[in-house]
């Protein structure tokens, strides 16, 4: 999923690492990262940005998926899980390519992008809020 996510941004070549974690180590680096209380679904590390932004172009960051929450949110929602899965990495790895959802024109580009990606990648377009 996440390298024809890569190759529908047009980045064949890129790289980024992919993590599952449950709902405490994601409160862990939500509060450590963001200063925020409780999990949360996804979060991005981009290596793009930072000390280490020219090591490689290529080499994107990181993607860190909470499970838990994952598998809630799908239910809560009556989707699958694979398809929230696949909706929270396409979300995690258009933030480690730049874009965010800081202005409701930026949300609205950057849901845009991920429906596309999602349709290239065979994934139905997932229905409710966020993400």
């Amino acid at each position: 999923m996440g390298e024809r996510a890569l190759s529908a941004l047009a980045r064949p070549t890129a790289e980024c690492s992919v993590s599952l974690v449950d709902d405490s180590a994601m409160a862990e680096l939500n509060r450590t990262y963001r200063g925020k209380l409780g999990s949360t679904d996804v979060l991005a590390f981009p290596m793009t940005e930072g000390r280490f932004a020219a090591v490689s172009p290529d080499l994107l960051g990181d993607v860190v998926i909470s499970a838990e929450t994952a598998a809630r949110e799908a239910r809560d929602r009556g989707r699958d899980v694979q398809g929230e899965l696949a909706l929270l990495l396409v979300h995690g790895i258009l933030h480690l390519v730049g874009y965010d959802h800081g202005t409701a024109e930026a949300r609205r580009r950057m849901w845009q992008k991920q429906h596309v990606i999602l349709e290239a990648c065979g994934v139905r377009r997932p229905t409710g809020r966020k993400v």
